[in-house]
C-alpha cells in the first residue's frame, strides 16, 4: 500500500497535532510577547519619520564635479552643516532615489529648521560637497500633516474592525468574529513591537503595510473558521467528539494550506526586504517590506495557534457545547473504567444474542435459533432404566 502524504494524513485525522489542546500553553506565549511587545513601544518608543515628527529635508546630488559620492560621505556632510547651524539637531540616515545615471540624488532628513539656519546648512553643503548651489535644496515638512495621516489611519483601522466583527457575525457568530478580531489585535501589537525592536522609520508606507497585513490575516482565520463550522456543525447531536476536537481537526486540516499559502506570500515579501532594501539599498521599501513580512508571518502563525484556540474558550462556555463535552467525556470515561458493559453489548450484537440468553445458558444451548431445521431426539436409557435393548432404538414411520 502506498504511503499517503502529511497533507493527507492531516485531512483525515490519521496525524493528528494537538493544537487546541496545548491553547494554555500558546496563550502564554501570545501574553509574554505582548508584554514584549508593549514594553519595546513603551521603553524605545517609534522613530518616526520626517512626515509623522516633522523636520527640514535635504537633497544633495549623488555626483559633483565628475566624482560619485558615497551616501555615507553625503550623510556626514548634511550632519557636520546643521550640527553648525543647530548643535540639538538630529540627523536621520541618508536615503538613495532616482534611477542609475539618471539624476541619482540623496534625501537626508533631519529635525525641523528655521528657514535662516536651513539656508545656512546649505551654503555648508555646497563649499564641503564642491557640488552646485542650484543642486541642493531643502523642504520643511510640518508634523500637523503627520497628525492628519495618524488620524486618518486610526479612523480607517476602526471602520475595518467595525466592518468585519459584522462580517463575521452574519457569515459565522460573534464568538468567531471576537476571535478574528482578537487575533487581529494581537497580529497589530506583535508587528508594531518589532518595529520598535529594529528601529524602523515609521513613515506612510509603513501604515499602508499596517492596513495590509489586516486583509491578510483575516483571510486565513476566514478559512480556518470555515472548516471549523462546517466539522462541528451538527456536533451536539453525537458523542464522538467534543467541541475542541472537532476544531482541532478543522485546524489540522486545513494546516498546510494555511502553511503553503503563507509560504508563498512571505516570498516576494521577502525579497522585496532583504534584496530589494537589504542588497540593493533601497531605503524607501524597507519601511514597507518589513511591516508586510512580520506582520504577514505573524498572521499565519496566529491564525493556528491562537484564534482557533481563543474560539474554543468561548464556545467552552456555551450552555450547549459544555453539556455536550460532559457528554461526551463521562461515555469516554465509562468506557475506560473497567466496566465490560459496552463490551459485553457488542458481543450480543456480533452473535445476535438477547439478554435472556446469557441469563438461561442451558436453555440457549438448547432453544433452536429461528430458521433452523428441528433434530430428531435420541434417549441414552429405556423405559426401565437400562442401557440398551429394543427400548433404545427410535420408532421409525412408514415413509410415503
Amino acid at each position: 500500500m502506498a504511503r499517503t502524504g502529511l497533507a493527507t494524513r492531516l485531512y483525515q485525522g490519521e496525524a493528528n497535532i494537538n493544537i487546541v489542546g496545548r491553547r494554555r500553553l500558546w496563550f502564554a506565549v501570545a501574553g509574554a510577547l505582548v508584554v514584549i511587545a508593549i514594553a519595546s513601544m513603551g521603553l524605545r518608543g517609534f522613530h518616526l519619520g520626517i512626515e509623522f515628527a516633522g523636520g527640514t529635508s535635504f537633497s544633495v546630488p549623488a555626483t559633483a564635479n565628475g566624482k560619485t559620492l558615497s551616501q555615507a560621505e553625503v550623510s556626514d556632510a548634511v550632519e557636520r552643516a546643521i550640527r553648525d547651524v543647530d548643535p540639538g539637531a538630529e540627523v536621520g540616515a541618508a536615503q538613495k532615489v532616482g534611477r542609475s545615471g539618471q539624476g541619482e540624488s540623496y534625501t537626508v532628513r533631519a529635525s525641523a529648521l528655521s528657514a535662516d539656519q536651513a539656508e545656512r546648512a546649505k551654503t555648508a553643503l555646497v563649499k564641503d560637497l564642491g557640488v552646485a548651489a542650484d543642486q541642493v535644496s531643502d523642504d520643511q515638512v510640518s508634523a500637523a500633516w503627520g497628525g492628519q495621516v495618524t488620524r486618518q489611519a486610526i479612523i480607517g483601522l476602526l471602520i475595518f474592525l467595525v466592518l468585519v466583527m459584522a462580517y463575521l457575525v452574519i457569515r459565522f457568530e460573534w464568538r468567531m468574529a471576537a476571535a478574528a478580531v482578537s487575533s487581529l489585535l494581537l497580529d497589530l501589537i506583535l508587528t508594531a513591537g518589532v518595529y520598535a525592536l529594529v528601529g524602523f522609520e515609521v513613515t506612510p508606507s509603513t501604515v499602508i503595510g499596517f492596513l495590509t497585513i489586516l486583509g491578510y490575516s483575516l483571510y486565513d482565520v476566514v478559512v480556518v473558521f470555515d472548516k471549523v463550522q462546517e466539522n462541528t456543525r451538527g456536533i451536539t447531536g453525537g458523542s464522538s467528539r467534543t467541541y475542541a476536537e472537532a476544531t482541532n481537526l478543522a485546524v489540522n486540516q486545513t494546516l498546510m494550506r494555511s502553511l503553503n499559502t503563507g509560504l508563498v506570500a512571505l516570498l516576494p515579501v521577502g525579497g522585496l526586504l532583504f534584496i530589494g532594501a537589504g542588497l540593493l539599498g533601497a531605503g524607501t521599501l524597507k519601511d514597507l517590506g518589513l511591516v508586510l513580512f512580520v506582520g504577514m508571518g505573524f498572521g499565519v502563525i496566529s491564525s493556528i495557534v491562537f484564534a482557533a484556540p481563543v474560539l474554543t474558550a468561548l464556545k467552552d462556555r456555551e450552555p450547549k457545547i459544555k453539556a455536550h463535552n460532559a457528554r461526551v467525556l463521562a461515555r469516554r470515561t465509562t468506557a475506560r473504567s473497567g466496566d465490560v458493559a459496552p463490551r459485553t453489548e457488542r458481543q450480543r450484537a456480533a452473535a445476535n444474542m438477547t439478554p435472556s440468553d446469557e441469563e438461561a445458558p442451558a436453555l440457549a444451548s438448547t432453544a433452536p435459533r429461528p430458521g433452523a431445521r428441528p433434530a430428531a431426539k435420541r434417549s441414552g436409557t429405556n423405559r426401565g432404566g437400562r442401557p440398551g435393548g429394543a427400548g433404545n432404538r427410535p420408532s421409525r414411520g412408514k415413509r410415503r
